[in-house]
């Protein structure tokens, strides 16, 4: 892209250093006056979701665009996420099949008090109903944006897909993947699949498609560091600073800088500000290791004065913060995604992980050895069209219809060894020959991880216990729990009841040699919490002021309780608008 040399020196309020600048002060990086390496009206942080729906929205609205993407590829989390996109409100297609919806119907639901779990957490309670009524009356023209722009859904209704997307009618529909590889395996999709299957992929490939035959700049293994202010906490912002493969650039937006960097869920102190208990060991992140939610977006943020907001979303126990594993054995378990050797990053996956069919094939144990919950236990629940029957809006009578039962596995798990310490630890799945058998595993790789300590077998449970080592194991696994654990749990196959945590008639001995333990510890989702912004998607500052030329969506910003591909889309439409028509 052509520079002006006119704006190549710049007057700015915080270096990559964190450093103050004011005009024609010496950039910390380079000791020399700040030079924009790169320029454009609108610079966006992040080719996900959010990033490509707000480029092409301002290319469209005729302003220069430059994306920033960290990692190797586009996509970040939605590259890989299941495709489900809840855009109500009233769209072409929920028309097409009967479904009568609204923007204020969609508002209602997603503010509604009274929707309450199991376990008592409630959905849509802590919501913003400024940015929720934004979401509400932009839905439909968002979902609209994306048909003209080339993503394909299946030819079928709505459905209830996807968690916290309103009780009164089906909203969800999937995107395909058509013909691009997957990245799960680097492979297309079988035929029969490329117009059914859902994956976040069908929303980015056709957004990065549209965005670079539109003209944006999408300029990848670039990091943002920093965002550049005019004054230290005042001003506007004008740029952000990179890193790219150990250079230090500087790049001018200006219009308006859209943080859209999806979240902060592999940052682990800064997700435990809202739980202590997340701590290293919670290292298998969904979406990981395609790209990292590393909090850069709010970190850069708040060091020129934003707020963060909506923290309760991110603490409580509900739609999948954090989830149950599907599989076991590797580093990367989540349930709905599955590394192969064909993807491009499966050297950093490790394995692909056993997919479990049946939690009776198996005990889980801490690392004392020691069982804590029915294996069969759930994860946390969430909201969905159907869920709540019969569904009284804000009414008092949903809390009374809900029968408390809290599904537990995750906070028994993440309970401890009452060592004094945060954190879980290690979750393992115990397990024997004949479990092997009857879940027709293959234990070696690919499937699983023996290289990084996320997989172990032996022919004595006591060598099995000998055997775990590895750097989240911090204290060793004492033989004789893990031999007793084993013992007692078979005395409960033979009794047919689980005397100590309930689980619904023990099936199945752990005897036949070779006895495996393979990683089995909760995996963290999803960002529900980031940086304060308004309807228009601007960022607010602590006193409640918006942070002139700074715009924000998607995981990156908090207040919205729903997780996902709407939520990214719609406030990445939101934010392209304003920060093409900003101006100084």
């Amino acid at each position: 892209m052509p520079i002006n040399r006119r704006n190549l020196i710049g007057s700015v309020g915080a270096a990559a250093t964190g450093a103050v600048l004011s005009g024609g002060e010496a950039d910390a990086a380079t000791a020399g006056p700040l030079r924009w390496t790169h320029e454009a009206d609108v610079v966006i942080v992040g080719a996900g979701a959010v990033g490509l729906t707000a480029a092409v929205v301002a290319r469209d609205a005729g302003c220069s665009v430059i994306i920033l993407e960290a990692e190797a590829d586009i996509g970040g989390h939605a590259m890989v996420s299941g495709g489900n996109v809840p855009l109500g409100g009233g769209t072409s297609v929920q028309k097409k099949y009967g479904i009568k919806d609204t923007p204020d119907l969609l508002f209602r639901d997603l503010t509604d008090w009274s929707v309450v779990e199991s376990n008592g957490a409630a959905d849509y309670r802590y919501n913003d109903r400024e940015i929720i009524r934004a979401f509400a009356d932009h839905a439909p023209a968002t979902f609209e944006f994306l048909l003209a722009h080339g993503v394909t859904f299946a030819d079928k209704a709505p459905d209830a897909g996807g968690l916290a997307v309103g009780a009164s009618v089906p909203r969800t529909m999937h995107a395909v993947p058509l013909d691009w590889p997957l990245p799960g395996t680097g492979k297309p999709a079988p035929p029969e699949q490329r117009r059914t299957l859902s994956t976040g992929m069908g929303i980015v490939r056709p957004l990065e498609t549209a965005a670079r035959k539109a003209g944006v700049q999408i300029l990848l293994e670039h990091r943002m560091t920093a965002i550049h202010r005019e004054k230290p906490n005042a001003g506007r912002v004008v740029g952000v600073a990179v890193t790219n493969n150990g250079r230090n650039l500087n790049i001018r937006a200006r219009k308006a800088v859209i943080v859209a960097t999806g979240g902060s869920s592999g940052n682990v102190n800064f997700r435990r500000m809202f739980d202590p208990r997340l701590t290293e060991e919670y290292c298998g992140l969904a979406g990981m290791p395609w790209s990292n939610q590393d909090a850069s977006g709010e970190l850069a943020g708040m060091a020129i004065g934003a707020s963060l907001w909506g923290a309760a979303n991110q603490t409580l126990e509900i739609g999948d913060n954090i989830t149950k594993p599907g599989k076991i054995g590797a580093q990367y378990i989540y349930s709905n995604l599955t590394w192969m050797p064909g993807s491009r990053v499966f050297d950093k996956a490790g394995a692909s992980g056993l997919r479990v069919t049946d939690f009776q094939n198996l005990i889980h144990v801490n690392m004392l050895g020691q069982r804590f919950y029915d294996e069969t236990g759930g994860q946390y629940p969430g909201n969905r069209y159907n869920t709540v029957q019969p569904y009284f809006p804000d009414s008092p009578q949903n809390a009374k219809n809900v029968k408390f039962n809290p599904p537990n596995w995750i906070p028994a798990a993440m309970a401890g060894i009452g060592d004094g310490k945060n954190g879980g630890g290690p979750i393992w799945a115990i397990f024997d020959a004949d479990a092997v058998a009857r879940e027709k595993w293959n234990p070696a790789p690919p499937w699983v991880d023996v290289k990084n300590g996320f997989f172990f077998s032996a022919d004595t449970l006591g060598a099995l216990a000998g055997k775990i080592q590895m750097k989240y194991q911090r204290v060793p696994m004492p033989s004789a729990n893990l031999e007793a654990s084993v013992a007692r749990y078979n005395s409960f196959v033979d009794s047919g009841k689980d005397d100590d945590f309930g689980k619904p008639k023990p099936m199945y001995k752990i005897a036949k040699a070779p006895f495996y333990a393979a990683w089995s510890t909760p995996v963290i989702h999803d960002t529900r919490a980031g940086l304060r912004i308004n309807a228009n998607c601007q960022v607010v500052d602590m006193k409640g002021a918006v942070i002139p030329a700074l715009y924000c969506g998607g995981e990156s910003a908090g207040g919205f309780s729903q997780h996902g591909l709407a939520r990214a889309t719609c406030q990445g439409f939101i934010a392209g608008q304003h920060a093409a028509a900003d101006s100084a």
